[in-house]
C-alpha cells in the first residue's frame, strides 16, 4: 500500500513540476487558431472528460471510438454510447457510437457527432445591432473504426472519418484518419498507449469570393486553406490498488496538438463494487480549464448493464461545460 501511495505522490509532483517550471516545451503557441474543424478536439464521454481527458491509456469503453481505436478490443463486449455535451456559449454537441466485438481479437465501431448552435443574427459595420437576417453554424462527422489484438499484450486500431463544417453559405468537408496503439507492459496492470487523431490534408471552404485590390478592381479568389486539428498523445495508466470492492485507477498523459502548445493531463477514477465511480482530473498548461470532476453509476440488467456518467468542467470566464453519457453493454 505504501508503494502505491509513493507512486501517486510521485506522479502528482511530476505533474506539478511540469506545470510550475514550464518543463514542457512551448512549441506551437504561434499556431493557435490556425486549424479548422476544432470541434473534433472536444472530448467525448463523461467518464473520460471527468478524468481531464487522460483516457488514451485507459480506453476500455465505447468512448475509445474517439480517444484511441486500439482500445476497442479491450472492451471484450458490445457497447453502445450516446452523449450530450453542453459546451460554453450555448453550444450543443451530440455524439453516438457503437462497438461490436467480432471475435476476441477483432472489433469494429461506428460513430458520429453533431455540433450546433441557435441561429445567430448577421451584423456589419453599419448594423452592429443586427441586420434582421440570421445565419447558422454546425459541424458533423461520421466515422468507422477497426481494432485488432496483435498479441495478448499489444493491440492496434484505426479510424477513418468524414467531417463537414457549415457556416452560413460556406461549406467545408474532408476525410481524416486516426491511429492508436495499446500495450500491456506486464508490470502489474501498467499499460502504455499512443494515438494520433485527425490526421489529414488541409481543407478550404468551397467556392470563391471577390476581393477589391488597391487599384479598385474586383478579383476572384479562392478561400485560404486550413490544417486539420491533428493531435498526438502518449500516456500511461495503472490500477494503484484493486480488490473485490475497491479499485483506484491513475492515468497520466502528454498531448502534442499541432495548433497549440504541448500540455499534460492527469486523471483518477475510484470505483466501488463496480457500481459507483468517482472521478477527477487536472490539466496542466491549459488556459481556462484546469480541474474536472465527475461521477458514474452502473446498473445491472441481467447479463446486460447500463451506465450513466456525468462530467463537470469549469472554464472560468467562459462558464462551465457539462457532459451526460449513457453506455449500454450487452
Amino acid at each position: 500500500m505504501k508503494k502505491c501511495l509513493y507512486i501517486v505522490v510521485l506522479v502528482f509532483l511530476l505533474g506539478s513540476e511540469i506545470h510550475g517550471q514550464g518543463l514542457l516545451p512551448r512549441l506551437g503557441e504561434q499556431r493557435v487558431g490556425t486549424a479548422a474543424m476544432t470541434f473534433l478536439k472536444i472530448g467525448i464521454g463523461a467518464r473520460a472528460v471527468s478524468m481531464a481527458g487522460a483516457f488514451v491509456p485507459v480506453a476500455n469503453d465505447a468512448s475509445s471510438l474517439w480517444w484511441n481505436p486500439a482500445g476497442l478490443v479491450q472492451i471484450n463486449r458490445n457497447e453502445a454510447i450516446v452523449s450530450h455535451i453542453q459546451w460554453p456559449v450555448d453550444i450543443r454537441y451530440e455524439f453516438a457510437g457503437y462497438v461490436h466485438q467480432i471475435s476476441h481479437a477483432i472489433a469494429v465501431g461506428f460513430s458520429s457527432g453533431f455540433l450546433y448552435t441557435e441561429d445567430m443574427e448577421v451584423t456589419d459595420e453599419y448594423h452592429p445591432g443586427g441586420t434582421g437576417e440570421y445565419f447558422s453554424y454546425s459541424d458533423f462527422f461520421a466515422a468507422v473504426s477497426f481494432s485488432i489484438r496483435m498479441t495478448d499484450r499489444f493491440s492496434f486500431g484505426t479510424t477513418v472519418k468524414f467531417a463537414q463544417e457549415n457556416l452560413a453559405d460556406l461549406e467545408m468537408r474532408t476525410f481524416m484518419i486516426d491511429f492508436g496503439t495499446y500495450y500491456w507492459t506486464g508490470f502489474r496492470s501498467l499499460r502504455l498507449a499512443a494515438s494520433m487523431r485527425n490526421f489529414g490534408p488541409n481543407m478550404r471552404p468551397e467556392g470563391t469570393f471577390h476581393k477589391r485590390t488597391r487599384a479598385g478592381n474586383l478579383v476572384e479568389q479562392n478561400y485560404a486553406d486550413f490544417s486539420p486539428p491533428t493531435s498526438f498523445t502518449l500516456g500511461a495508466a495503472m490500477e494503484i490498488f484493486e480488490s473485490d470492492f475497491h479499485k483506484l485507477t491513475l492515468a497520466f498523459q502528454m498531448n502534442h496538438p499541432m495548433d497549440n502548445a504541448e500540455n499534460a493531463v492527469m486523471g483518477a477514477e475510484y470505483t466501488l463494487s463496480e457500481y459507483l465511480a468517482i472521478r477527477g482530473g487536472y490539466r496542466f498548461d491549459y488556459g481556462e480549464n484546469h480541474w474536472t470532476f465527475g461521477v458514474g453509476l452502473q446498473l445491472p440488467l441481467g447479463s446486460r448493464s447500463v451506465q450513466f456518467d456525468y462530467a463537470y468542467a469549469d472554464f472560468g470566464r467562459l462558464d462551465v461545460s457539462q457532459q451526460f453519457t449513457f453506455v449500454f453493454r450487452f
